[in-house]
């Protein structure tokens, strides 16, 4: 290879095939900014990780469950190789040459015909980080330098870069509801700081394709009927890690306190002797119905919300809701992780006295590019999430507020 800088460039993506060969973390750090650029990714592998299956399963990759062989390529205009046989790698790199395609390679950036910069993005600028010395590709320098220009251009006063002092211990970050902007300032900064993330699927994934080659991810995801990682588990790889004099930031969706689990997961960590940071996030039981256009309080109509959880149906023996007293208040019911159990949960409000015309919306992938609002009643919900296909995660609102705002766009 030439002793000489890599050329900077930006690739328009939109509608143009993209090539991912293995499913583990690399690919699951890309893959949201190969979505988000609009491209037709095929996957090529015989495995994935939770989070990147449920890319699959949503319909934003197409997946082929095998090994690569050649041929894969043909048509990419863009190839991101990696997979962890590196006999496989190399026969892949060398189709991509042959066939002129762009290729990233993980396990050996100088074979690869092209690299991936360190990027973050505000307000609409996306910042992207190469080094120019082919000998000195350090990813903690550039994603240093690229930190300095994001904050630089957050609070404008673009400061010189420096590497962010790390603090060992254990921080449980409340990621927001999906946006990646509406994750806070603090919890942003110490997830750039960490050595280990261990990240829930809801979390706000396009973060991850932030951090540095260096940060090990550990993918908790909790897929709804699908594989999941013990809470356990979850919990003995926060110790784990900061007992090695790690920086762990466990990323979760919304609040770590609002069905997050949170509390036990710093329960486990005190118990073990380790320093624990808790980090409010926005929780989608507001979040997501504002951008739908949804107030959960208005004046004159709900002075009162109530939020609830949906994943126990209300004639399960585990249910730990008065479903009873909940229908007979007056303000606003917010339901979260209750869209397999509304028909239930719909029903069981009639049954106690909330009126079937009571309005009501589901909103799906709220605050995210994916989103969409479906409205309904109590008494033609069922219906609607079978006919319009509405799956989790999705926030469910009842009650007059969902009348209050313009009408929404079908």
């Amino acid at each position: 290879m030439a002793e000489h800088p890599a050329y900077p460039v930006g690739l328009r993506l939109d509608g143009r095939r993209v090539v991912v060969l293995g499913g583990g973390q690399v690919a699951q750090r890309r893959l949201p900014a190969l979505i988000k650029a609009g491209a037709d990714i095929l996957l090529v592998s015989p495995s994935a990780t939770p989070s990147v299956e449920a890319m699959a399963d949503a319909g934003e990759i197409t997946w082929t469950r095998r090994r690569y062989e050649h041929g894969d390529l043909q048509d990419a205009w863009y190839a991101l190789i990696a997979t962890s046989d590196a006999e496989a790698n190399t026969r892949a790199s060398a189709e991509a040459e042959a066939g002129r395609v762009w290729c990233v390679r993980s396990d050996d950036a100088e074979a690869a015909t092209a690299w991936t910069p360190a990027t973050g993005r505000s307000e609409g600028v996306t910042v992207a980080v190469l080094s120019s010395d082919v000998h000195d590709r350090d990813p903690r320098r550039t994603a240093a330098i690229r930190d300095a220009v994001v904050e630089g251009l957050r609070d404008g006063s673009l400061v010189a870069p420096h590497l962010r002092t790390r603090t060992p211990g254990v921080a449980l970050v409340g990621g927001g509801p999906g946006d990646p902007d509406l994750i806070t300032v603090r919890g942003r900064r110490l997830l750039a700081a960490a050595d280990v993330v261990v990240a829930d699927r809801l979390g706000p994934r396009d973060l991850l394709d932030e951090l540095p080659p260096h940060v090990e991810v550990i993918d908790a995801a909790k897929i709804p009927y699908g594989r999941y990682m013990a809470q356990e588990a979850i919990n003995n790889a926060l110790i784990e890690h900061a007992k090695q004099g790690k920086a762990v930031v466990r990323l979760k969706g919304g609040d770590p306190y609002v069905f997050g689990r949170g509390m036990e997961e710093a329960q486990a960590l005190a118990e073990a002797g380790i320093a624990c940071t808790v980090v409010p996030g926005i929780s989608s039981s507001i979040s997501v119905p504002s951008a739908a256009g949804i107030p959960v309080t208005h004046r004159g109509v709900a002075h009162e919300f109530t939020v609830v959880s949906g994943h126990v149906a209300p004639d399960d023996e585990r249910s730990l809701v008065d479903w009873e007293s909940l229908a007979k208040l007056r303000g606003t019911l917010v339901i979260l992780m209750g869209v397999d159990k509304i028909g239930k949960i719909a029903e069981t409000l009639v049954t106690h006295g909330k009126a079937a015309d009571t309005p009501l919306a589901l909103i799906q992938e709220g605050t995210t590019a994916a989103q969409r609002r479906v409205d309904a009643t109590l008494g033609t919900v069922a219906e609607a999430v079978r006919a319009h296909e509405v799956k989790p995660p999705a926030v469910i609102v009842i009650g007059d507020v969902v009348r209050v705002g313009p009408e929404p766009v079908a």
